[in-house]
């Protein structure tokens, strides 16, 4: 596996008052920036995951599907759950 890939952040769980404004659904594209409206924090939490499948990598514990990353924000009274997915273009 190898090139640049395109990764969908989507919101799959949110519980409390998330201070950014996120709620369950939320979707962003990452091609090469912070996508505009997407928590700087969260982003933070995830970039490590969101650059590892975007230049190709995986997870060896990701055996049902490595183009999926499943992250949390760092806050834990309000946390916001994360699908992190490598967009294959066909």
């Amino acid at each position: 596996m190898a090139g640049r890939y395109k990764v969908k952040v989507k919101v799959i769980s949110q519980k409390g008052n998330c201070a950014a404004g996120h709620k369950e659904g939320d979707e962003f594209i990452i091609d090469r920036y912070t996508p505009a409206g997407f928590c700087i924090f969260a982003y933070s939490a995830i970039d490590p995951e969101i650059r590892t499948l975007m230049f190709g990598g995986q997870y060896p514990w990701a055996k049902e599907d490595p183009d999926v990353y499943i992250g949390c924000c760092p806050d834990p009274v309000n946390p916001v759950v994360l699908e992190v997915r490598r967009i294959r273009e066909e």
